[in-house]
């Protein structure tokens, strides 16, 4: 026979663990509570930190609406182009124009020149030409038709991964900078927002770097860089194969050789001129002494 007390006792201490129970979760939640409050300030900057990488995971996921982010398109190439163009011409000036009328033909622009000339007078001009991609082997093939060609160099490297990872770094960077403006307008203490300040700081620098490394990878996949080089060194003239000098080479050779010697006794003379002077001025004055010494009646003369 079961005693009636046993169940209500049972009954009785259940319901008293699970008041004690529920007392102690919430005394946790309201401990949990206040410690986020008090670490919320002090950990303001590794929240902004999580956000740009949150920002760089969301950024390739598209959420299906129309302001959502899409992934970049990879199908597009980025290639830088460069070329090196060195062609003989007979007028270096006429070509030059030629050359840039034909850059900006094509849409591009002169980006720098050099003109040089050598000892022997020729004209020697150098020329950096910027133009757009998509007429960049049209242009090669005008500038190398001006003249004669000595030289050709092209190169072309592949920068689509570079590209797409400074895109993408840009948008994370600039999500993590408005978050850390957020933080900042919901700071309270002065030192959180001093704090705040010079992470932002930090990292609006980063961001401004970025932006220049996009602009130069932009600059530098639209326009492709021609560096034409115009030499203007004539052609020499072959020699006859049968040329046996006569007469008149002969002649030729001897009066060469006829002024040759003569200019070179002028110049031996007038380097001993001056020494050839004092020469006579001392055997002048010897002899003047000499003569006073032997002349009879003078003081000074023998007898």
């Amino acid at each position: 026979m079961r005693h009636p007390v046993r169940p209500a006792l049972a009954g009785i201490l259940l319901a008293a663990a699970l008041v004690l129970t529920g007392c102690g979760a919430s005394g946790s939640s309201a401990g949990s509570t206040a410690d986020d409050a008090k670490a919320g300030a002090n950990g303001a900057v590794r929240e902004a930190a999580g956000a740009a990488g949150a920002a760089a995971s969301a950024g390739g996921k598209d959420t299906g609406s129309g302001t959502g982010r899409t992934t970049p398109d990879l199908t597009v190439s980025r290639i830088i182009r460069t070329a090196s163009l060195t062609v003989q011409v007979k007028d270096v000036p006429k070509a030059l124009d030629e050359a840039r009328t034909t850059a900006e033909n094509a849409g591009g622009y002169v980006g720098g020149e050099t003109t040089t000339r050598d000892s022997q007078g020729h004209e020697r001009t150098r020329v950096v030409l910027r133009v757009p991609t998509e007429r960049y082997d049209e242009v090669l093939t005008d500038l190398q038709g001006a003249g004669r060609l000595l030289d050709r160099t092209s190169k072309a490297q592949d920068v689509t991964g570079q590209v797409v990872d400074v895109d993408s770094r840009i948008r994370s960077q600039r999500a993590s900078v408005a978050r850390v403006r957020e933080l900042m307008d919901r700071a309270a203490k002065l030192g959180d927002v001093v704090t705040l300040e010079g992470e932002l700081s930090s990292r609006e620098a980063d961001l401004e770097a970025l932006l220049a490394q996009q602009a130069s990878l932009k600059d530098r996949t639209s326009l492709a860089t021609v560096t034409l080089s115009l030499t203007q060194t004539p052609v020499r003239r072959a020699a006859a194969k049968d040329h046996t000098p006569g007469f008149v080479d002969a002649l030729s050779g001897g009066w060469h050789v006829f002024v040759t010697m003569l200019r070179w006794i002028a110049l031996a003379v007038g380097a001993a001129l001056p020494f050839a002077a004092l020469a006579a001025l001392a055997a002048l004055l010897w002899w003047r002494l000499v003569h006073r010494r032997r002349t009879p009646g003078r003081p000074g003369g023998e007898t």
